[in-house]
């Protein structure tokens, strides 16, 4: 295996920069995922690595060795395409031996290989078949053999998941993680599914509109956003855009006073960042009848959402949305009593609303005005 390092990987198409500027240092035997909305560069950026786009600037380097200018096949990746791209007239065997018979491998080494690749992902059994004679699951073990037998020092995810149903998604996702890890690949990935970067990569890059927002691990995105669009993006967030007044008080653009921890007086525009899950509700109103004192924020509710385990409070603060997110209530839990216009409490720690600069140039939520961000992108 070999590290990867992109340095200002950029790619002009006309006037549209597509991606902008990219660094990145992948460790040797780490995976990293590109995540972002549809559009944000990410996959361009993975092409870029695999040698299918000429950067307009930047360069690849895989270990010591500058790619930038080799054509794909003399890069010494492994590619798994969104779609598989396998040979629909071609057995399983001979669409994993494909990338070996192109290197010029000797039949016995190649058939050592193609067994082995197979074994790795559990389908040794059906190297026979044809591709249409297969599920999508087994399909997608099909397209990773044949990127693996290659031994390749980086291994390149192009959204490999995609094409599966929810259940099916979550088990090739543990295969293909368990494989990286047991191989020690370093490992690039495409998504636009948090899910999937959450539970597979050691670190995340968000991208928007071609520029990289933050690379991080997930706990550094989720509790430690750089920006808006970050807090927005992964995970649910209530985003607000006001300023701050005074110590330990932010104003919302519709009037609402938000506890939060700062230890400036001086008025700063910005946007607070809240956790649905951070936010604790007690039925009724607060005893002093005053917004955004100690005796905690006044609002009432909207609408619950039962989801299992979960339940989702959907709040009112006077023109003013939030979502909070508890633990579905049972028993005596007063909770349970909620029903849409009941007035309720909400308190949080100081610390959890996070003042956050706002993103430039971008537009971090697709809610209301001033209400949650809560960005479920599709595409890639």
């Amino acid at each position: 295996m070999a590290s990867l390092r992109l340095e200002q990987l950029s790619k002009r198409y006309n006037d549209a920069l597509a991606v902008a500027g990219v660094d990145l240092d992948v460790a040797e035997g780490e995976l990293v995922a590109l995540l972002g909305p549809s559009g944000c560069g990410k996959t361009t950026t993975l092409r870029m690595v695999a040698g299918f786009i000429k950067p307009t600037a930047g360069r690849v380097i895989i270990g010591a060795e500058d790619v930038t200018a080799r054509p794909p096949h003399a890069r010494d990746t492994g590619m798994v395409f969104q779609s598989y791209a396998l040979f629909p007239h071609m057995t399983v065997a001979e669409n994993v031996s494909f990338g070996l018979e192109m290197r010029k491998i000797a039949r016995p080494e190649r058939e050592t290989r193609i067994a082995e690749a197979l074994r790795m992902v559990r389908l040794d059994h059906l190297a026979q078949r044809l591709p249409r004679e297969l599920s999508g699951g087994q399909q997608q073990r099909v397209a990773l053999a044949r990127a693996l037998v290659i031994n390749p020092a980086v291994f390149l995810l192009d959204e490999p998941l995609s094409n599966l149903d929810a259940k099916l998604r979550g088990e090739v996702r543990l295969e293909i993680r368990n494989l990286q890890q047991r191989l020690g690949l370093t490992t690039l990935i495409v998504t636009h599914d948090q899910e999937e970067a959450l539970t597979m990569a050691d670190r995340l890059v968000v991208m928007d509109r071609g520029r990289v927002r933050q690379i991080g691990t997930a706990e550094d995105l989720y509790e430690r956003p750089a920006d808006a669009f970050v807090a927005g993006f992964v995970g649910r967030c209530n985003l607000i855009d006001g300023a701050v007044e005074a110590e330990g008080r932010f104003r919302s653009g519709t009037g609402i006073v938000i506890p939060c921890a700062t230890d400036t007086a001086k008025t700063a525009s910005g946007t607070v960042a809240l956790r649905p899950e951070r936010i604790s509700l007690t039925p009724g109103a607060p005893e002093t009848g005053t917004r955004g004192g100690e005796a905690g924020v006044a609002a009432r509710v909207a609408a619950v959402t039962y989801l299992g385990a979960q339940t989702e409070y959907h709040l009112d603060l006077g023109g003013l949305s939030l979502l909070a997110v508890q633990s579905t209530p049972s028993g005596d839990d007063p909770l349970k009593a909620l029903r849409p216009g009941a007035p309720v409490t909400l308190n949080w720690d100081r610390a959890a609303a996070r003042i956050l600069p706002p993103t430039p140039d971008a537009d971090h939520r697709d809610a209301d005005q001033h209400g949650v961000g809560n960005h479920l992108h599709q595409g890639a």
